[in-house]
C-alpha cells in the first residue's frame, strides 16, 4: 500500500459543514494523508470517511441530501504519491 497526500476543495459546502464535527475535513482547503492501493481508491476512500463522519452526527433527511451533493460536487485538487 501507498501513500497519498490529497489536497481537497470543501469551500462550496463550507457554510453547510460548520455545525459538524469534523477533524480533518474542517478547512475549507484541507490537505489529508491516506494510504491506499491506488489513487482512485484513495479518493473513494477519502469521500466516504467524509460522509460517515457527518452521517454518524445527524441522520436528517437534510443531512443526507447534503451527503448527495457533497458526493458529486466535492473537487479533488491534486492527489501526490509519497
Amino acid at each position: 500500500m501507498r501513500n497519498f497526500k490529497v489536497s481537497i476543495d470543501l469551500s462550496d459546502f463550507q457554510v453547510d459543514l460548520k455545525r459538524f464535527l469534523l477533524r480533518e475535513f474542517s478547512l475549507p482547503f484541507s490537505l489529508v494523508f491516506i494510504e491506499e492501493n491506488n489513487p482512485d481508491d484513495a479518493c473513494y476512500e477519502l469521500v466516504t470517511r467524509l460522509i460517515t463522519l457527518i452521517l454518524s452526527q445527524d441522520h436528517s433527511i437534510a443531512t443526507r441530501i447534503l451527503c448527495r451533493r457533497i458526493r458529486k460536487n466535492i473537487r479533488i485538487d491534486k492527489i501526490q504519491s509519497l
